[in-house]
């Protein structure tokens, strides 16, 4: 009898679903017009487990709705349910730390900052095809012995703007081919110096659009910039930040995660109207090594990168050992 007991405890364990897989309740979050709810499970596969392994990049979205997601071991595709599409792995899709898609004529394409391969690059996001590469530009007369970028964009007209963020903290504008422009910027605590430009987009919300620019570890709070896109600064745009990440817009909002586990969205006044996702535990925000089994839905650990989608709804992805992506919809 204690044997027949035993054997099924065993099967129920081995066949039951595991404790990531158990469907969660989602979780309202946010204020106002950008009042979200989670979506449990999410991108996971069909035992509840992440397919990503370790992420440490960012999130965006093509005309279709479908969401790219990079992690260390490459870039991962999904419908806008949460199906993997497609991947992109091997030697050339490692260590996205950062990543911007625009159209250009009828395809669109993936920018990334390639922080562990001293890089920018640019792939077509449908067939994964290398179309540029953006190595450290000698002509800048710059004697660098590191280059590790953190942070691209691409102004209106082409030009691609790539930030050494892990590194000298110089950002460096190349034209549409890869031809090398400018530099501006540099490393230090100052007003108009860089102390980790960790992030930075493109802020459509001006006319004409800046350069967003998030400079995480700047003293004593982290804090986002805007400069010109010919390089020249204009303003602290707000400061107290924690470590923010990263930045997207759409329309005249922006999202912002910071690492220490939270997404703050900021309206055209550049005022703080919601956070979201808040870790109130030390120990487990800025904390990369949260395996999913320790994951709390609508609590984030590490967050590093958001984007929206054309109605409005939110991706978020964690720096995290066992790759995390969220959708957070949009409460209408």
């Amino acid at each position: 009898m204690k044997r027949i007991t035993l054997l099924s405890a065993i099967l129920a364990l081995v066949l039951s679903p595991t404790l990531s897989s158990i469907a969660a309740d989602p979780v309202r979050m946010g204020a106002g017009a950008m009042t979200f709810d989670t979506v449990p499970g999410w991108g996971l596969d069909e035992n509840g487990k992440s397919v990503l392994g370790s992420t440490h990049g960012g999130v965006v979205v093509d005309k279709a709705g479908n969401v790219y997601c990079s992690a260390n071991m490459g870039v991962f595709v999904f419908t806008p349910d949460g199906k993997l599409l497609r991947r992109f792995v091997g030697d050339d899709y490692t260590a996205y730390h950062d990543i911007e898609i625009r159209q250009e004529g009828e395809d669109e394409f993936i920018y990334a900052a390639r922080n562990n391969a001293a890089e920018g690059i640019k792939i077509h996001a449908e067939t994964g095809d290398v179309v540029l590469r953006l190595p450290f530009p000698k002509e800048s007369g710059l004697n660098l012995t590191k280059f590790n970028p953190t942070a691209i964009t691409v102004a209106p007209n082409g030009d691609i703007i790539l930030s050494d963020g892990y590194a000298s903290n110089h950002i460096f504008k190349f034209d549409k081919t890869g031809k090398y422009l400018s530099h501006f910027g540099t490393k230090g605590n100052e007003l108009k110096q860089f102390n980790t430009a960790h992030g930075m987009t493109l802020d459509t919300r001006y006319d004409p659009p800046r350069l967003l620019i998030c400079d995480r570890n700047h003293a004593p709070k982290g804090r986002l910039l805007h400069y010109s896109l010919e390089g020249e600064f204009i303003e602290e745009v707000i400061t107290g930040l924690g470590m923010p990440t990263s930045a997207a817009v759409q329309g005249d909002f922006v999202s912002v995660p910071d690492l220490h586990g939270r997404v703050v969205i900021l309206n055209k006044t550049n005022t703080i109207i919601a956070v979201l996702g808040h870790n109130p535990d030390p120990g487990k925000g800025r904390n990369f090594n949260i395996p999913q089994d320790q994951w709390v839905e609508g609590i984030f650990s590490g967050t590093h990168g958001s984007y929206w989608d054309a109605d409005g709804n939110l991706y978020v992805q964690d720096w995290n050992v066992s790759g995390r992506l969220m959708k957070l919809v949009r409460v209408k």
